[in-house]
């Protein structure tokens, strides 16, 4: 069997999440029954992480087999003829049989878009979080970059997260601002649940004047939840892109 690989990118607003749930509508049902209509068989995919409901995604790859000899570019035509316009297939390609999308990835990258004027945006309230407030976003980055390295994430992940353990290295956190936008980007090697959400929550406070910028890193210090902020609303959240060594 053949093993392809796609490029992802979805709208989450309108999904329960990436992971197949019953009776729910998900990134990966939506996009099997659109796999099983062009191949026309049956197909289990795999993708370098699950994202949460009401998350979005710009580079999701995907993985799947098939017995079905197809052209890269025939099934990509065909799989955006029969996908909905809040999902999009950028790329199809032949990939080796032994690449696994989750356990070879090297670099997750993650953007939070926070809009921060007083009206809310008509075009960007599906993909921001609104706060009608200006953020101290100098203080921000300050304690953005204290996270920075290899670190126990325990005091911003999800009471209900699985991962074996809390520990993960962060590669770059920062913000940036444009156009009544303030974007913050953390690329790490991987990401516990809700942990970027948890984070955003964090620096926010910050940013509000509620925290100081180190309270940040002694929230990290403790290991604790309870010690850190509020978890951001997802629908500020994007999976930017995954890379691969």
């Amino acid at each position: 069997m053949a093993q392809y690989r796609l490029l992802l990118e979805y709208d989450g607003t309108d999904y329960h999440g990436w992971q197949l749930q019953p009776d729910a509508r998900t990134v990966q049902g939506v996009l099997e029954a659109a796999l099983a209509t062009a191949l026309r068989h049956p197909v289990r995919v795999a993708a370098a992480g699950r994202t949460d409901a009401g998350v979005h995604a710009m580079g999701q790859v995907v993985t799947f087999r098939s017995e079905l000899d197809i052209e890269p570019r025939v099934l990509r035509k065909s799989l955006n003829a029969l996908t909905p316009p809040d999902m999009a297939i950028q790329e199809v390609a032949l990939t080796s049989d032994g690449f696994d999308a989750r356990r070879h990835a090297t670099v997750r990258v993650y953007e939070y878009r926070i809009w921060t004027q007083p009206w809310r945006s008509a075009f960007w309230h599906r993909f921001t979080w609104h706060l009608s407030r200006s953020l101290d976003v100098r203080a921000m980055r300050l304690a953005a970059s204290m996270l920075v390295g290899e670190h126990d994430f325990s005091a911003f992940r999800a009471a209900d997260c699985e991962s074996d353990s809390p520990v993960r290295r962060v590669f770059h956190s920062g913000f940036t601002e444009a156009e009544g936008l303030c974007v913050y980007r953390i690329e790490a090697n991987a990401f516990l649940k809700h942990m970027v959400r948890a984070i955003v929550g964090t620096l926010v406070e910050v940013g509000t004047g509620q925290r100081r910028a180190e309270s940040v890193m002694e929230a990290l210090a403790s290991g604790e939840r309870g010690r850190a902020g509020q978890t951001a609303p997802p629908q500020g959240l994007v999976l930017v892109s995954v890379r691969y060594s």
